[in-house]
C-alpha cells in the first residue's frame, strides 16, 4: 500500500493553527490502478481528500494536488471554494502541487481539474461551512437553525449584528469534525461567485515578471548543471575525454553511470565546460524516418483491442449503397512549451526537496524517491508556476537528474534543459494512422463504420453519430510503452489521441458529404440523434452564418464536431488557400462549446482561444523530422509554431447548460482544428489532404495530383 507523504500528526504540526476538515481516503494505489483500468479517475470525486485551512485572520487556504500550468484553475478553484464556504475571492489562497501539504493527485491532465477535483472541493467546503455553523452555535449559544453565513462570518438571521468570524472560531486550534450525513452543496440558483467572470489571480504576478517558476529558485551554494547528451536516441557512449573541462577553475565533473554532468556556480561557465568535453558515441541503426514511419506503424501494430462495437459489420456492408474507404496520417508533434523542463534539488541528510516544473508532482516524488533510494515520505516536491505543460511535463526526467546530481555534489543543483534538450527529450505526440471504411444507405444515413487506429489511442474514437453497425479497433496506444514501435519516447500531447481521431473522423464525414453532393452541416445533422450535439452544431452555424452548399463551394468553409470526454465542441472556420504558393491562411474561427456548468466564463473563453491558437500549429506546420533516433528539429528555426500573424478572428460561444455537471475546458477545442481546417481547404480549392500538417508543399502536391487526375479522366474516354 502506498503511504501518504506525511502522517496526520506531522501534517497538523506543519500547518499550525487553523481549522482543517479531513476526508478519509481510500488506498491511493488501489484507486490509481482502478482509474488506469477505467481510463480516467471516475472515482476521484468520492475517494479523494480535500484539505481546507482557515487561519486566525480569516484567510482561507485551499490545498490541491493539481498544478497551475497557465490554464487558470488557480482562479476557478478559488471560485468554487469561495462560493461554497461563503467567503470573498480575495480571502482565498490556493496552494497547488506541494506533496507535503496537498492531497495526493494523479496529475494535471485530461481537462479533469474542475470536472473531478471540483466536486470534491465543493463538497468539502460545504462540510466545512456546516462545521463552522455548529461551532458558532456553541460559541454564540444560538440554535443552528437561526444561523447563516456570509463573507467569512456566521451570524444570527434575526439579529445580523450578532456574529462571529471564521477566524475567531478557529482560535489557532485544529478542529477535526465529520458530519454524517454530508450537508448538501448550495443550489446553483444561489451562486454569486461560481459562474461569474473573474480575472485571473496570477495575472499581475505573471505580467510583471514576479511569478516564480522552477528556474527562478535560488538556494545558497546552488550549482548549475549541464549534462552530456547523446547525439541521437539509442546512441551509446564509446569514449570520453574530460581533461580540458577538468582544467577550468571552479568546475566540478560528476558521473553516475550514464549520467555525466559539469557543475558550476554560474550557468555560462558550465556551458563552456560542457563544450570542452570530447565524447564519441556509437550511432543507432536507422530503421525508420518521418516518411517511412507510417508503413512501419501499420506493419508492427498489435492485434489491438475493440474499443466499442455495435451491430454487425457484414450486415452494415449489405445495407450500404455507397462505400467509402480512406487512410489518414498524423505526425510526431512536440509540446514546445515556453518554459523548458527545469528542476532544483536540495538534499539534507536523508531528506530531499525538489522544486520542479511538472504536471505530476506526486509522480515526481515517487520517481525521485526511487532514484535516491529514499522512503517516499522523505521526498518533498514543490511545484511553482509551470510555464506550459500540454502533457509533456508528465515526464519528470529533469527532477530525477537534479536529485541525482545534488546527491553526488553534496550541494543544491539546478537542471534547466536547453531548447535543444527540450526538443530532444520531449515525449512527442505519436505518429499515427487511421483506416476507415464507411457506408451510407439510400437515404444517406450512416449504416457502416469500420474504424482502425494505429498508435493514436482510443480517446474520442467512439462515434457520437447514429450508426447501427460499427466497430472501433485500437491497435497500439499513445503511451511511451507502445509496443516499442517508435524510435524515441512518445506520450500525452494536449488531448492525447483526440487530435488524430477527430481529424480522421471529421475529414471522413466531409468526404462522404462531398461525394453525395450534400452540405456538410446538413449531412451531420441527418446522422445525429444526440440532441446536445445538434444544439451545439446549430449554435455554431448560427454564429458563423453558415448557409448550405455542397463542397467544394469555393468559400473555404469547414466544420468539425467532437465529444471530448463530455464536453461538446463544434468549430467552423473560413480559410484562404493560395494555389500558387500552397499557403493556407485561416481567416475566421467560430467555436461553440457545451461544457455543462461554467465556473469562470472568462477563463473558459481564454482556454478556447488558446486551444484554437495552439491548434493552428499541429494542423499547418508542426511535425518532427527525424532519421531513426536522430531528431532533426531542435529549435524554432525549423520547428514552426503559430505566429501572431497567423491568428484569425476568433469568436467563442458558450452554450448555456448550467444544470449539467461541469466538464473539462482545457483541451476540447484544440481537437477540431486539424479537421476543420482540412475541410475548409477542400471547400476552398477542391483538394483533400489526408495527412497533417497541411504544409504548402503538401497543398501544392495535392493540387498537382488533382490536376493530373482530372486530365486523365478527361483523356481516357477520348483515347479509348
Amino acid at each position: 500500500m502506498r503511504a501518504f507523504p506525511l502522517s496526520r500528526r506531522e501534517f497538523i504540526k506543519l500547518l499550525g493553527g487553523g481549522i482543517v476538515i479531513f476526508f478519509t481516503p481510500g488506498d491511493p494505489w488501489a484507486m490509481l490502478q482502478e482509474a488506469q483500468r477505467r481510463g480516467f479517475d471516475r472515482g476521484y470525486p468520492k475517494d479523494f481528500n480535500a484539505y481546507l485551512r482557515i487561519a486566525p485572520d480569516g484567510k482561507v487556504s485551499c490545498f490541491t494536488g493539481k498544478t497551475e500550468l497557465g490554464q487558470g484553475v488557480q482562479t476557478s478553484l478559488a471560485q468554487i471554494l469561495a462560493e461554497e464556504l461563503d467567503v470573498s475571492m480575495e480571502s482565498v489562497d490556493t496552494i497547488m502541487g506541494d506533496t507535503a501539504l496537498c492531497p495526493w493527485d494523479m496529475g494535471t491532465f485530461g481537462s479533469r481539474t474542475i470536472k473531478y477535483f471540483g466536486p470534491a472541493l465543493r463538497q468539502a467546503a460545504a462540510e466545512a461551512r456546516a462545521v463552522l455553523v455548529e461551532l458558532a452555535s456553541e460559541h454564540l449559544k444560538i440554535p443552528v437553525e437561526r444561523l447563516a453565513t456570509r463573507d467569512g462570518f456566521v451570524f444570527d438571521k434575526k439579529s445580523p449584528e450578532v456574529k462571529v468570524s471564521y477566524g475567531d472560531l478557529a482560535k489557532g486550534k485544529i478542529i477535526e469534525r465529520h458530519l454524517d450525513p454530508k450537508p448538501p452543496v448550495k443550489p446553483r440558483t444561489d451562486y454569486t461567485i461560481s459562474g461569474q467572470p473573474f480575472g485571473r489571480k496570477d495575472a499581475v504576478l505573471k505580467v510583471t515578471g514576479k511569478a516564480e517558476y522552477a528556474g527562478d529558485i535560488r538556494l545558497p551554494g546552488m550549482l548549475y548543471a549541464r549534462i552530456l547528451r547523446p547525439p541521437a536516441h539509442g546512441a551509446k557512449l564509446k569514449t570520453i575525454d574530460l581533461r580540458e573541462a577538468e582544467k577550468m577553475a571552479g568546475v566540478r565533473i560528476v558521473r553516475d553511470g550514464d549520467l555525466i554532468a559539469v557543475l558550476h556556480s554560474t550557468p555560462d561557465v558550465a556551458d563552456v565546460a560542457l563544450s570542452k568535453i570530447r565524447a564519441e558515441f556509437d550511432g543507432p541503426t536507422e530503421i525508420v524516418n518521418d516518411e517511412t514511419i507510417y508503413e512501419h506503424l501499420v506493419k508492427v501494430g498489435p492485434a489491438g483491442e475493440v474499443v466499442e462495437e455495435k451491430g454487425d459489420l457484414e450486415e452494415g456492408k449489405k445495407l450500404s449503397t455507397k462505400l467509402f474507404e480512406e487512410t489518414y496520417f498524423t505526425p510526431y508533434v512536440a509540446h514546445a512549451p515556453l518554459e523548458p523542463h527545469t528542476a532544483v534539488a536540495k538534499i539534507e541528510g536523508d531528506r530531499a526537496t525538489v522544486w520542479a516544473s511538472t504536471q505530476r508532482p506526486f509522480g515526481a516524488q515517487e520517481e525521485v524517491a526511487q532514484a535516491l533510494g529514499l522512503p517516499l515520505a522523505n521526498v518533498r516536491v514543490i511545484t511553482p508556476y509551470v510555464g506550459g505543460g500540454f502533457g509533456g511535463k508528465n515526464r519528470n526526467r529533469q527532477a530525477v537528474e537534479a536529485a541525482r546530481l545534488a546527491r553526488l555534489a553534496g550541494a543544491p543543483v539546478q537542471v534547466a534543459w536547453s531548447r535543444e534538450e527540450e526538443f530532444f527529450y520531449d515525449t512527442f505526440q505519436p505518429a499515427a494512422v487511421v483506416k476507415i471504411i464507411s457506408g451510407l444507405d439510400g437515404s444517406n444515413r450512416l449504416v457502416l463504420w469500420d474504424y482502425v487506429v494505429f498508435f493514436g489511442g482510443e480517446r474520442t474514437s467512439q462515434p457520437f453519430y447514429s450508426i447501427p453497425h460499427y466497430r472501433i479497433l485500437s491497435r497500439g496506444g499513445w503511451t511511451r510503452a507502445a509496443e516499442g514501435a517508435h524510435p524515441f519516447e512518445v506520450g500525452a500531447w494536449r488531448a492525447p489521441g483526440s487530435n488524430t481521431n477527430t481529424f480522421a473522423r471529421e475529414s471522413h464525414m466531409d468526404i462522404m458529404a462531398a461525394r453525395i453532393g450534400m452540405d456538410p452541416v446538413e449531412f451531420r445533422l441527418i446522422n445525429l440523434t444526440d440532441e446536445r450535439m445538434k444544439r451545439v452544431l446549430l449554435a455554431a452555424a448560427k454564429k458563423f452564418g453558415w448557409s448550405p452548399a455542397k463542397a467544394p463551394s469555393g468559400r473555404g468553409f469547414g466544420v468539425s464536431c467532437v465529444n471530448y470526454l463530455g464536453t461538446y465542441v463544434v468549430t467552423m472556420a473560413e480559410v484562404e488557400a493560395d494555389k500558387k504558393s500552397g499557403v493556407v491562411g485561416v481567416k475566421r474561427v467560430v467555436c461553440a462549446q457545451d461544457m455543462g456548468q461554467v465556473i469562470n466564463p472568462d477563463g473558459a473563453r481564454s482556454q478556447m482561444e488558446g486551444c484554437i491558437t495552439m491548434g493552428l500549429g499541429y494542423c499547418l506546420s508542426e511535425e518532427i523530422h527525424f532519421k531513426g533516433g536522430d531528431i532533426r528539429d531542435r529549435n524554432f528555426d525549423t520547428y514552426e509554431i503559430p505566429r501572431f500573424s497567423w491568428l484569425p478572428k476568433i469568436e467563442t460561444v458558450l452554450i448555456d447548460n448550467p444544470d449539467f455537471p461541469a466538464q473539462g475546458g482545457g483541451e476540447p477545442p484544440i481537437v477540431n482544428m486539424g479537421a476543420v481546417v482540412a475541410n475548409a481547404v477542400f471547400d476552398a480549392i477542391g483538394v483533400r489532404l489526408l495527412r497533417l500538417p497541411l504544409t504548402p508543399a503538401r497543398v501544392l502536391e495535392a493540387l498537382r495530383k488533382e490536376k493530373s487526375t482530372l486530365a486523365n479522366s478527361w483523356l481516357a474516354p477520348r483515347l479509348s
